[in-house]
């Protein structure tokens, strides 16, 4: 089973063993039938996208996500993020709006993430995979499970890595972090509907360049 994973190298050598658990071998399945018989999203060759666009040697800064977006088009393997010429969602249009107070930055034409991606942020969604139009459907299938073992991989194997939890459900599912070694912003969730209690102005993308320089890291070009 753990042979059939297509994910990047670097990672495949951090999370062989549970590719290889049973938890792992039913979540596949389930994926696999799910993708013959329903709409589902992301594109199954983009599952994996956020671990093949960032190394883990790679990585500076982790930012997690929930589920990927469950209209036609939109989910694209990162989370927050959509293809090119697709119309931000709410949330995706307030961290851009926030970027642009933090660090005078303009909105940007495109909403694909990948550019982040590429300079090492993780865009990780707790849950890869979501049948069309029905958020939360491929919740508690196990996905949840493998990517705790992704943030606890991170945790343990790397330092100074910036972990940016928007919300109460990535701030728990940060818990296992350890903030010894890494650090750790936590804000409201970019949604209309929570972003003005604490994620505008939460300046979480100059902060998490500051924190790089001190650490002689590169700093990401938001």
């Amino acid at each position: 089973m753990a042979d059939d994973v297509k994910i990047a190298p670097s990672w495949k050598n951090h999370l062989d063993g549970e590719f290889k658990k049973d938890y792992f071998r039913q979540l596949i399945d389930f994926v696999r039938t799910e993708y013959k018989t329903q709409t589902v999203y992301p594109p199954g060759s983009e599952i994996f996208r956020a671990f093949d666009c960032a190394n883990f040697e790679d990585v500076l800064v982790v930012i997690i996500g929930q589920d990927p977006y469950h209209g036609a088009g939109q989910a694209n393997g990162l989370c927050f993020s959509v293809r090119d010429g697709v119309t931000f969602p709410p949330s995706l249009r307030n961290i851009f709006k926030e970027i642009q107070n933090d660090l005078g930055k303009p909105i940007p034409s495109s909403g694909d993430l990948e550019r982040w991606a590429k300079q090492g942020v993780l865009l990780l969604n707790a849950t890869l995979t979501v049948r069309a139009s029905a958020a939360g459907s491929h919740q508690n299938k196990g996905w949840e499970q493998f990517t705790d073992a992704v943030i606890k991989t991170i945790s343990a194997n790397k330092s100074n890595v910036v972990f940016l939890l928007w919300g109460a459900y990535a701030q728990k599912k940060g818990e296992i972090i350890d903030r010894t070694k890494h650090l750790v912003l936590m804000s409201a969730h970019p949604s209309p509907f929570s972003a003005d209690r604490g994620f505008f102005g939460n300046r979480h993308f100059s902060k998490t360049n500051e924190y790089l320089k001190s650490k002689g890291l590169k700093e990401i070009d938001w």
